[in-house]
C-alpha cells in the first residue's frame, strides 16, 4: 500500500468504516509508514473531532453522545502516553 493509499484508508479507518481485510492491510501499512503514519492518524482524529463538534446541536441521542466522548477520552489517553517525538 502506498503512503498516499493509507491516507485515503486512514480517513475511512477514524469514522470506523474499514472491512476487516482494509483493516488488516490498514494495520499492517500503520507499521511500515511509522511515525508518519502515526501523525496522519492524529491528524484524521482531529480533523473529525473538529468536524463533529462544528456541527449545530441536535438533539442527539446518549448514545451517539457517549460514543464520541470515548472516542475523545480513548484519543487523549493514548496521546497522553505516548512517548515525544
Amino acid at each position: 500500500m502506498s503512503f498516499e493509499e493509507f491516507q485515503n484508508c486512514a480517513r475511512l479507518y477514524v469514522i470506523g468504516a474499514l472491512e476487516p481485510e482494509e483493516l488488516k492491510d490498514f494495520e499492517a501499512a500503520r507499521k511500515q509508514y511509522g511515525s508518519a503514519a502515526e501523525d496522519f492518524i492524529n491528524e484524521c482524529h482531529s480533523l473529525h473531532e473538529a468536524f463533529a463538534l462544528s456541527l449545530k446541536p441536535a438533539k442527539a441521542s446518549t448514545a451517539i453522545k457517549a460514543r464520541l466522548m470515548s472516542m475523545v477520552r480513548e484519543r487523549n489517553k493514548n496521546q497522553s502516553g505516548a512517548e515525544p517525538t
